[in-house]
């Protein structure tokens, strides 16, 4: 069985949490969720989110919501407001909201130690030319021109930095460590750099901003973090982060741990590839329903006890496997299968009139609202002359074992009655615009009626009563496992991945409100989108399918 990470779990993480407890190295637990604000949160953030809040949760201790926003060039208002929703929708409480710009000026205070210390140097060297001396795995850097200036200038070029004196890329604050490092990471890697550009936390107070890896450790050691837990790809950062604690001489030693990052088939977990999509307009925003994205999933109908029982059974280790994508659904029928009511919709209406029954007769029939939830009671739903059933639902040459209706064929109608088909029309192209039928009273549903069976039971709406609605179904938006390259991306997206079907619902569902979900027989789990549904026009997102043929791991 894939491993837990509920309390009851024994994932590695929470080993080395429990021996840091027995042990007297810690006396509470400190960890937290440090998101950068340059893009919305996916599925892939979840993960960390339920690993952060959760240990700090079962071990009593505390979690903090920081913002890494060193880079204003990328950053905005808007995400750090929709990071802030998701977390909490998600379930989680944060015990103090922070942001590594609360920092800036000791960040900068601890840079300036670091060169007093000779352990940091000004370049003047453009982000090409350290890149190109940076060495490779098997061959080692090449020291700066500028490595050996002076503390005493070091100190002036910064300052003047800081004053604002020179523009952007015109010189950056290296660390020095060691340009032959095996570890490239370590070979003098940039600190700080110049941006001219208005933070959106301090405004246009700093025009020289620290670097991610320089930051990170520092606000994790001003605040007290114990346990830093962060995915793999920053295994190879962890020296650099253990060197800057110990060099600028922070009080707090925190310590870094990485675990394996979430990855899931025909999706991507790229920041930068999800902004393209929103920016090339290929989706209508970061919350569309086909995006990983904690809004997007929330705006198509996962709900949040899906989404952490998902990251739960998933568990904790250091590998980084990728899951399918179907797997996330399973847990969203578990939650919903006694939670939402069941209904009956059209998503491609076909025209039935029953010759036999009295025109202008209506009759309300009940209907059980959840079946596997009995407590959720019943509903009524019209029944008339004339009702509308799926056009898949009618075939006027079926092959064999089709058994739904054809000339000559008797199906049931859901919560209704038998019919059975005579005739049909069609129009000018040749389409079948509307099957005529007609109906046994005897064998209404619930009289217990037992002269004979049919094979087939199709879902119906009344065509007097029926509130038009619109369906939006959705596939996976990558076809394959994209490419690298930003057009190679693209070029792996599925043109099928939003269908829009104008379709039918019941009476009784004229007054549903965003993000009510509903089974609708036969087709799925399905949610009142909360970005398109008026008034006037409700619409519907699927959710995910009654059934898969995707297996969930076996014991």
């Amino acid at each position: 069985m894939m491993e837990n990470t509920n309390s009851a779990s024994n994932n590695f993480i929470r080993q080395i949490i429990v021996e840091d407890l027995q042990e007297g190295r810690v006396d509470e637990i400190v960890t937290r969720f440090p998101p950068e604000p340059n893009g919305y949160l996916h599925i892939g953030h979840a993960k960390s989110i339920c690993l952060n809040f959760g240990m700090a949760e079962e071990f009593k201790g505390r979690v903090n919501l920081r913002f890494d926003d060193t880079n204003p060039l990328k950053e905005d208002q808007e995400y750090v407001d929709a990071i802030k929703e998701d977390v909490e929708w998600l379930g989680f409480k944060w015990n103090e909201l922070r942001f590594a710009s609360d920092y800036f000026e000791e960040m900068y205070n601890r840079a300036v130690r670091l060169i007093q210390k000779g352990k940091a140097f000004v370049d003047d060297q453009s982000a090409d030319q350290i890149r190109e001396t940076r060495g490779t795995l098997t061959e080692p850097g090449k020291n700066s021109p500028y490595r050996e200036r002076s503390i005493e200038e070091n100190l002036d070029l910064f300052a003047r930095m800081r004053a604002g004196e020179f523009g952007n890329g015109e010189k950056v604050l290296r660390a020095k460590i060691d340009m032959s490092s095996p570890n490239i990471n370590l070979r003098d890697p940039v600190i700080y750099r110049i941006a001219h550009a208005t933070h959106h936390n301090t405004g246009d107070t700093w025009c020289i901003y620290p670097m991610y890896a320089f930051a990170h450790p520092i606000e994790d050691a001003i605040e007290g973090i114990t346990h830093s837990l962060c995915t793999t790809e920053f295994e190879d950062q962890r020296p650099f982060y253990d060197w800057v604690v110990q060099e600028t001489e922070m009080e707090n030693v925190p310590h870094q741990y990485e675990f394996g990052r979430l990855n899931m088939t025909n999706t991507v977990m790229s920041k930068r590839k999800l902004k393209l999509l929103v920016d090339e307009g290929v989706v209508d925003g970061w919350d569309d329903p086909r995006m990983p994205t904690v809004s997007g999933l929330r705006r198509r109908g996962f709900t949040p006890e899906s989404i952490r029982s998902f990251i739960r059974e998933l568990g904790v280790s250091k590998s980084s496997g990728t899951v399918d994508s179907k797997y996330l659904d399973h847990f969203l029928r578990e939650d919903l299968k006694l939670k939402a009511p069941r209904t009956m919709g059209v998503l491609k209406p076909l025209k039935v009139v029953i010759t036999n029954y009295p025109e202008g007769q209506v009759e309300w029939l009940d209907a059980e609202i959840n079946p596997e939830n009995p407590e959720m009671g019943t509903r009524q739903i019209p029944f008339s002359r004339e009702i509308y059933i799926e056009q898949d639902d009618f075939m006027e040459e079926p092959p064999k074992k089709y058994f739904r209706l054809f000339p000559g064929n008797e199906v049931r109608l859901k919560h209704a009655y038998f019919i059975k088909c005579n005739d049909f029309v069609k129009d000018e192209n040749g389409n079948v615009v509307e099957v005529h039928c007609t109906y046994d009273v005897e064998t209404k549903s619930g009289s217990g009626f037992t002269g004979r069976k049919v094979k087939g039971t199709l879902h119906w709406v009344d065509a007097t009563h029926a509130v038009p609605a619109e369906f939006r179904l959705y596939e996976p938006l990558v076809l394959d496992e994209a490419e690298d390259g930003e057009g190679e991306f693209l070029d792996h997206l599925n043109p099928s991945s939003l269908i829009v079907e104008q379709g039918f619902i019941e009476p009784n569902m004229k007054d549903v409100k965003p993000h009510d979900k509903f089974q609708f027989f036969r087709h799925g789990y399905f949610n009142v989108d909360p970005k398109h549904t008026t008034e006037d026009h409700i619409v519907f997102n699927l959710i995910a399918s009654l059934k898969s043929s995707f297996e969930l791991p076996k014991a």
